[in-house]
């Protein structure tokens, strides 16, 4: 278990992401006690909390390939990667670790979002694309790995858990009156609300486009 977070914010300057980012952060310690790390540059933040497992060494987080276009965070398990490891080799990938994070990297540089379709695991990852000025946020086909995110008036967040977000200071926690029946009347709260208002989940087998200026598209890759 690990845990993410981000913000897309054209408002704030790196300083004030960077410590928003490590307030967030520090709410995910229960999930990722071996390592931390943060990634900044204008206007978006990547942040990241890690429980090591595979590659204890070598799998620092935030990752970026060797020109630092792209960068990612991860929280999960790639059951296939090495049998994808080994294909991207083929091809021509370099790699610099033995983590699981870095095959979605290279797999994202070889196919774009795309990669989704060739990975097998429990994920909840973002991918952020400094050529297209893009953020990716995707989760797994069952969704096992929790993903939150929120719009607001300063920008767009997102987290492994609603506490990091509350975190932020960008949205206040009010109860979702509609969640609260639907918990009330079936004992669970479907996607993608939340008991939150104004905070979502990302459904099961989706991905989110999040541009420059925070706004988002949801689109599924797998029913």
């Amino acid at each position: 278990m690990c845990g993410i977070c981000g913000i897309v914010s054209s408002k704030l300057g790196e300083r004030h992401l960077r410590t928003l980012l490590g307030d967030m952060n520090d709410s995910l310690v229960h999930r990722g006690p071996d390592d931390e790390g943060i990634f900044c540059t204008d206007g978006i933040g990547l942040g990241h909390r890690r429980l090591s497992i595979i590659d204890l060494a070598g799998g620092h987080q935030p990752m970026q390939n060797r020109e630092g276009s792209v960068t990612v965070v991860f929280n999960g398990e790639i059951y296939n990667y090495r049998q994808l490891r080994k294909e991207l080799l083929a091809k021509g990938h370099v790699f610099s670790t033995n983590s699981d994070t870095e095959v979605i990297l290279n797999q994202y540089l070889e196919d774009g979002i795309g990669c989704l379709d060739k990975l097998r695991g429990m994920f909840a990852f973002a991918i952020w694309d400094d050529r297209e000025k893009r953020l990716y946020l995707a989760r797994d086909r069952i969704g096992i790995k929790p993903l939150y995110y929120a719009e607001t008036g300063e920008g767009f967040i997102f987290a492994s858990e609603i506490k990091a977000l509350l975190k932020s200071g960008f949205i206040e926690p009010e109860m979702e009156l509609n969640a609260v029946d639907s918990f009330l009347t079936v004992g669970l709260v479907p996607s993608p609300q939340t008991m939150f208002r104004g905070i979502r989940k990302l459904p099961p087998g989706c991905y989110a486009l999040v541009d420059g200026d925070g706004n988002r598209t949801i689109r599924r890759y797998w029913s």
